[in-house]
């Protein structure tokens, strides 16, 4: 899950840089609890500070990768319980048989889970969570959430943690040290593994509430549709044919349409007069066949 994370975070890092998503925006239809949020924000930002991301920088400077490895497939492993259960309600029985499979293989052969053997053997891992459940049964996500201490969610999946938490072994250790000692391990481990994309969130975002409220919903609606493009956005986000040359061809256009040339001709087979051949390469990108017998000294040039 973590892994996940990371990527996404690092993928839509490089996605706002480049598309200029970064800048300061309106409040969000999802957010109508954007003053209570952004105060929420602040107060994790200041504990993080603080707390979680000096003990994950030490964390991480002092424990082997090749521990830190075993620390999160441990924890890893306990998750497959409450994945098997929501993917069972989500009407997924195959998925839901893989993920115990996945707990039994890596509990025995995996020496309590610390070795992912069920992924080495063919066993793809799930995440699923009560709230992914209730979207896929229809409950809207409601406004989104910034919770104390837990950070980005929804009023949906914020409900969704009263089911998930019971199925969390850790919860049903006796001792109390113990178990008090493997829900800081388990948070300063997840810190730590966020390191690196939390760091490049810092550096591009110029309003990190709004990216991290973003990034976070829309993460939650992909999960939900286990990666699958949603069907709603799908015709609008096709282009028509030629849609990816034609700001390419505009600038060429308006000079056809300079020189008083049937600019519609240009798809049924238009050749420019002679003394206007174009190379290969620049009648292709125009959208123009290339006859077999262009002169090869236009393509030296």
């Amino acid at each position: 899950m973590i892994a996940s994370i990371r990527q996404f975070l690092l993928v839509a890092c490089v996605a706002s840089l480049a598309a200029g998503c970064s800048t300061m925006r309106a409040p969000s239809g999802a957010d109508p609890l954007e003053g209570f949020n952004r105060s929420m924000h602040g107060f994790n930002e200041v504990l993080d500070a603080a707390v979680l991301r000096p003990l994950a920088k030490g964390y991480d400077a002092i424990t082997p990768s090749e521990v830190q490895t075993c620390v999160g497939n441990f924890f890893s492993n306990l998750k497959n319980i409450s994945n098997a259960f929501n993917n069972l309600l989500q009407g997924k029985p195959g998925r839901a048989g893989s993920d115990l499979c996945r707990f039994a293989l890596n509990s025995t052969l995996g020496i309590l889970g610390f070795a992912d053997v069920a992924t080495e053997l063919g066993f793809q891992k799930s995440e699923e969570d009560f709230g992914q459940t209730l979207g896929v049964w229809g409950v809207k996500p409601g406004p989104y959430l910034v919770l104390p201490l837990l950070g980005p969610s929804t009023v949906r999946d914020a409900s969704g943690r009263v089911v998930d938490s019971p199925l969390n072994p850790v919860r049903h250790v006796d001792d109390v040290p113990t178990r008090n000692s493997l829900f800081a391990l388990d948070i300063i481990d997840t810190r730590a593994r966020l390191l690196p994309a939390t760091d490049l969130v810092d550096r591009v975002a110029l309003d990190k509430y709004a990216f991290i409220r973003d990034a976070f919903l829309a993460r939650r609606e992909s999960l939900i549709r286990d990666g699958a493009v949603d069907p709603k956005s799908r015709d609008e986000e096709e282009p028509d044919d030629g849609a990816f040359l034609e700001p390419l061809n505009t600038p060429f256009r308006a000079a056809l349409e300079d020189h008083a040339w049937p600019v519609n001709a240009v798809a049924e087979g238009f050749t420019l007069p002679t003394h206007h051949q174009q190379s290969a390469r620049a009648r292709a990108a125009l959208g123009l066949p290339v006859p077999a017998d262009v002169d090869q000294a236009n393509e030296l040039h």
